[in-house]
């Protein structure tokens, strides 16, 4: 006797994009996992043939293999087919394992060139899926990060940091073929208390800028003075 149609498994992407809802939680910052990358790429990823070969059945150790061993740069989508890339197929991967802040922590916490990628992938998810406090807290120590990522986008292959990577999650709207969600501005956050002011590794800008015109103003004098010797007379 044949099972109900019902009881067949079905693909995971498939239930998980199910046009009538998803059955997840949503994300910590409120959004539907299933609709924060847009429709149209969604399918791309889905129909792509990295995301049928790698990406089924992963849990959040297998992702860690995937990135080393398939991802060597970031980007959305690429050519002029816009092809989704093995970066944002593994990224859709994430937002239906839902992993948790521990499992995000040891992503974000592998070290050396292995796992850049494993990093920018990460810092990434945090910036789809946490809240606007979280997302600054988390992403900002990674400023300091300046190791070079390739990016890939539709006019082809290029070179970035992971700075400014982070940078651009922080400050632009669109990232890697994907719309971010509107956070609040890190001053509304520290107005509200809910964010301590941000000292930059450099140190007080107030007493750089005083530092600077310190040395310039030391340097002129100096320059004036050597001025000075030198046009004054000889003796005959």
């Amino acid at each position: 006797m044949s099972k109900p149609q019902s009881e067949f498994h079905r693909a995971d992407e498939r239930r998980f994009l199910d046009e009538r809802g998803s059955s997840s939680s949503l994300t910590p910052n409120g959004l539907n996992p299933a609709t924060i990358l847009e429709k149209a790429v969604r399918e791309r990823i889905v129909d792509s043939y990295f995301y049928k070969e790698q990406c089924f059945g992963l849990n959040e150790a297998d992702i860690v293999d995937r990135v080393v061993e398939h991802v060597d740069f970031i980007g959305g989508v690429s050519g002029i087919a816009q092809k989704p890339t093995p970066f944002l197929c593994l990224a859709f991967k994430l937002l239906q394992l839902a992993p948790s802040d521990a499992v995000l922590e040891e992503y974000l916490n592998f070290g050396g060139e292995k796992f850049k990628y494993l990093r920018a992938l990460a810092v990434f998810y945090v910036r789809l899926t946490r809240q606007d406090k979280d997302v600054y807290t988390t992403l900002e120590p990674f400023l300091e990060d300046r190791r070079k990522l390739r990016r890939k986008g539709r006019a082809g292959t290029s070179l970035t940091y992971m700075d400014e990577f982070v940078d651009d999650l922080l400050s632009k709207d669109r990232v890697c073929a994907t719309s971010l969600w509107k956070m609040r501005k890190r001053d509304i956050l520290e107005d509200l208390d809910m964010l301590e002011p941000r000292v930059s590794p450099l140190g007080n800008i107030e007493d750089l800028l005083e530092e600077e015109d310190e040395a310039r103003k030391n340097e002129e004098a100096a320059a004036n003075g050597h001025k000075d010797d030198s046009s004054g007379s000889f003796p005959l």
